[in-house]
């Protein structure tokens, strides 16, 4: 029994230790202090027009007056001609979240009024000035099921300083002998109604906008990538940290990646508004995903060399000379494949890879047959350049020389070191333009909708690559 026991915790240990594993992100977005500056300022304007729309609801009451007996009052048709937050500030609260605190902050309103002394009524008007209005607002972050951001107010106080209420009318003398409890009843009903309008307003335009962040996506027909959180949001005290779990993965059958990514920890940078850190995760799930797919392997006929060029076995008979007595003046055609996904490394130099590709020569018969002529084996040192563009990480490869191996022939032995220039051709004239104009398509950015980046930094790192930026937000047109 002390065994089984023994063998149970130690799986229990395994799961745990396997699950802490998982959690570390092969993506992180960073949002810097001007980052929420500059989100501040758009969220302020979409509060202050929705404070704008306030609606008050009418009061009454009763009030006894020395020398001048009981009075009812009411006051209806509360209309708020503006209310301006001009001082306003959003700060990280670390390990909790956010808080917006607004101050100074002032509003107009008008109505009407009517009373009643004994047989006596009167109405009019009146205007009321709000000064001195502080706002405290505390923002939970956190993430759904779906790995989707999400927020909400855990906390909300208003404090109004200064109420002040001036009656028109024949009888505003009498309205101006109670003013401090008319006021003091409408500073709690702002008090009230401006945190519900603060907490309306979050779940009404902050909430569904950060649900537009594609926590999944298609890349093309044969891929998608995951940006989904793989913790909530955390604030630090120069921060907010979004870890996501950066990992790309095939359409026709999503398997598990059969590694893990190391922690990333992106460096003290603030220059910027936000900050992406793509882990070597990053990019080689999308180098296993491709594989999976199939994606990595392709065909070189006559069609696609450059002009000039025969791809047929009288060309290749000066390499293999009994190639034109087996097969006289037959079409050839190649298949390159990866044995298995490509290993990208990145380091301080840059990113870097040395994919290793199968090349497998058919004759193709007049009666369409293929037959396996020979199997090389391709190594070289790729290197690659990376950039941003319209929200997309866009880049190029650039292959050093190829080094090749015979791993097999059904011609016999020949020379494979005069194929060299042959090989450097098809790898430089067909593959590699192939994938550079797939990787100049690019790859989407976790970004929310109507945001452009700009001044774009590229930084490499070991393991990891960082991507500065500043944001822009473009409102619907």
């Amino acid at each position: 029994m002390g065994v089984q026991k023994l063998a149970v915790a130690c799986r229990v240990l395994a799961l745990c230790l396997a699950t802490i594993e998982a959690t570390n992100p092969g993506f992180v977005v960073r949002i810097t202090q001007a980052g929420l500056d500059y989100a501040h300022q758009h969220g302020i304007k979409v509060l202050e027009k929705e404070l704008g729309q306030l609606k008050l609801q009418d009061i009454s009451g009763d009030f006894r007056i020395l020398r001048v007996g009981k009075v009812r009052y009411e006051i209806s048709r509360l209309h708020l001609r503006s209310f301006q937050l001009p001082h306003s500030y959003i700060s990280l609260v670390p390990n909790v979240g956010l808080q917006v605190s607004i101050s100074n902050a002032f509003a107009e309103l008008d109505g009407n009024w009517r009373v009643k002394v004994y047989f006596i009524q009167d109405h009019g008007s009146f205007d009321l000035k709000v000064e001195n209005v502080y706002i405290k607002i505390d923002l939970q972050l956190g993430s759904d099921t779906l790995g989707k951001p999400t927020t909400d107010t855990s906390a909300c106080s208003t404090r109004i300083s200064k109420v002040r209420v001036h009656f028109s009318g024949k009888l505003g003398w009498l309205y101006n002998l109670f003013h401090g409890a008319v006021e003091s009843r409408l500073r709690k009903l702002l008090e009230t109604q401006v945190c519900e309008i603060v907490a309306k307003a979050v779940r009404r335009e902050l909430q569904p906008y950060l649900r537009t962040l594609p926590v999944t996506a298609k890349i093309d027909a044969k891929t998608g990538i995951d940006y989904s959180l793989v913790a909530p949001p955390t604030a630090t005290a120069r921060s907010l940290d979004v870890d996501l779990k950066g990992e790309f993965f095939s359409l026709a059958h999503r398997s598990a990646v059969p590694f893990s990514p190391l922690p990333l920890a992106l460096p003290p940078d603030h220059n910027h508004m936000v900050y992406f850190g793509a882990s070597s995760y990053f990019f080689n799930t999308a180098a296993f995903a491709y594989h999976a797919a199939g994606a990595l392997v392709f065909n070189v006929t006559e069609a696609v060399i450059p002009k000039g060029v025969h791809l047929n076995t009288t060309t290749f008979s000066a390499f293999i000379p009994q190639l034109e007595g087996m097969y006289p003046n037959t079409p050839m055609t190649f298949r390159l494949s990866a044995p298995s996904a490509p290993f990208l490394s990145i380091g301080p130099q840059g990113l870097s890879l040395q994919p290793v590709v199968d090349v497998q020569a058919y004759a193709v018969l007049p009666c369409s047959e293929s037959v396996p002529l020979f199997l090389l084996s391709l190594t070289g040192n790729v290197s690659a350049v990376i950039d941003v563009r319209s929200g997309h990480i866009v880049g190029s490869l650039d292959v050093g020389r190829i080094k090749f191996t015979l791993k097999q022939s059904n011609v016999g032995s020949f020379k494979v070191r005069q194929l060299q220039s042959l090989v450097n051709t098809i790898a430089s004239a067909i593959v590699i333009p192939r994938l550079n104009e797939r990787l100049n398509e690019g790859f989407p950015l976790p970004l929310p909708e109507r945001i452009q980046l700009s001044k774009i930094l590229v930084r490499f790192h070991q393991n990891f690559l960082m991507l500065g930026a500043d944001v822009r937000y473009q409102p619907r047109g």
